[in-house]
């Protein structure tokens, strides 16, 4: 066949065998902890999908699509406009990370829940499922999408590619397939329709393209599911052969991340949630800016200069000196750090283009420098606070809230969810719908919180 190259004697039939796991894999087969991971994870992306509803970028995507959406049978979570369940995903998937606020699998930076959760929920409005089976299909998708992102990271995230997209379109691919009871063959068919819309690239960062991408995973990779249920086939090796997802994307191709262990060594159980609301790597500059600002007080005004030292990551991913926009500010390590000095603050409400822009915020920012040292650890910071008057005040954080030695307890979720959603849809309709997002497990029809997202929102 024209164009048809051999796999390598030795490589697994690694789309195979994952097909395989998700098609046979019963909910009663995950352990009850990472049952738990999955209802925090859902829980958190809830709080972050209605937290981003108001977004300027959400009100131009949907000013985009909307002439062109199927019967409005599907929710965007806390807006009242409502698209079909394929344009529904696509702005669920935006909504959910345009704040940077959202979860992330720390060995890889995958933001997991978006691309699935956006996709399934949207689903459920049109083929109900109980709370269980959209917990089940959630696990699993965030699963294949960590798997397929360990097997190639870092090198394909170092090319450039924005690991949430290319990977992202695996997890709701299979989460959906999961959901709709493909089978073995229609699985494979799915996840390679989605390896071949795999995409994403990190150029993005600090645009509104950068919450695209999850967004646009979550519909591509409903969309290869339901193609493949219709019988739309689809090379059974995209993710192996030597034209397939791995080798066109990544220097490294570790088949073992993907298939070794499969329903006892559990990603989706390593999830984490932000405590701030952007690049996770500015995370330790924040929590320890804080911690500063609660020890000296009114003296921020004293500060001449401050110095971090972090992960090179740090600099390469946050290092933009100017932010002119909020969404960049996310991007800079030095606005960050200087409203958690000045305001206490690492919300959303740190990242507005009037704070970015905010005089006394420019100053003290322009008086923050930065070192990597790649000997100290990615949720590691080391800052010294130099005063007008000589005297210095050194931090060190070890690990940062929010990474996998200090996680962010139930209580924190909750904090961090009504924070955001009570600013749309107000306190009262907040609380039923974080109440309902922990009472997943019990639910009969998991739909029901697309629409209580809704019921107070008002058109931006």
């Amino acid at each position: 066949m024209s164009g048809h190259h051999e796999t390598p004697a030795g490589t697994p039939e690694v789309t195979r065998m994952l097909a395989e796991w998700v098609v046979g894999l019963d909910g009663s087969d995950i352990p009850d902890e990472v049952r738990r991971e999955g209802l925090r994870t859902f829980v958190n992306w809830v709080g972050c999908a209605v937290g981003g509803a108001r977004h300027e970028t959400v009100d131009a995507a949907l000013r985009a699509v909307m002439p062109f959406s199927g019967e409005r049978n599907a929710t965007v979570l806390g807006r009242p406009e409502r698209l079909d369940p394929l344009h529904a995903a696509l702005l669920n998937g935006i909504t959910s990370h345009v704040l940077d606020y959202d979860d992330t699998h720390l060995k890889t930076i995958i933001h997991p829940a978006g691309p699935v959760a956006s996709a399934l929920l949207a689903l459920s409005e049109i083929r109900p499922m109980s709370g269980e089976d959209f917990l089940t299909a959630l696990i699993i998708g965030v699963e294949v999408e960590c798997r397929i992102g360990n097997s190639v990271y870092p090198h394909h995230y170092d090319r450039g590619w924005h690991i949430t997209g290319t990977s992202g379109v695996f997890g709701a691919a299979a989460a959906v397939g999961k959901a709709i009871g493909l089978d073995r063959q229609r699985m494979q068919w799915a996840l390679g329709l989605a390896a071949t819309q795999s995409s994403g690239l990190r150029e993005m960062f600090g645009t509104m393209t950068k919450s695209f991408h999850p967004g646009r995973a979550a519909q591509n990779g409903m969309m290869s599911a339901l193609m493949a249920e219709a019988g739309f086939d689809s090379s059974e090796r995209a993710l192996e052969a030597p034209r397939g997802f791995a080798t066109v994307m990544s220097d490294k191709q570790d088949w073992s991340e993907i298939l070794d262990d499969l329903g006892t060594r559990w990603e989706a159980a390593l999830n984490s949630y932000k405590p701030f609301a952007c690049g996770i790597v500015i995370h330790p500059a924040i929590d320890g800016c804080q911690q500063i600002r609660t020890e000296i007080g009114n003296r921020v005004a004293e500060i001449a200069s401050v110095q971090l030292t972090t992960h090179p990551l740090v600099l390469e991913l946050t290092g933009k000196r100017t932010p002119r926009t909020g969404l960049e500010g996310k991007f800079s390590v030095f606005h960050a750090a200087a409203v958690a000095l000045l305001q206490g603050d690492g919300a959303p409400t740190a990242f507005t283009d009037e704070v970015v822009t905010n005089p006394q915020v420019i100053d003290l920012r322009d008086r923050i420098n930065a070192t990597a040292d790649p000997a100290c650890h990615e949720a590691s910071v080391t800052i010294r606070v130099t005063f007008k008057d000589g005297s210095t005040l050194d931090k060190h954080i070890e690990r940062a809230i929010g990474s996998s030695e200090v996680p962010l307890t139930d209580e924190q979720i909750d904090d961090k969810f009504t924070v955001q959603s009570a600013l749309v849809i107000g306190e009262a309709a907040t609380e039923q719908l974080l109440r309902m997002a922990w009472e997943t497990p019990r639910s009969a029809d998991i739909s029901e919180i697309a629409r209580c997202s809704s019921q107070n929102a008002v058109s931006a």
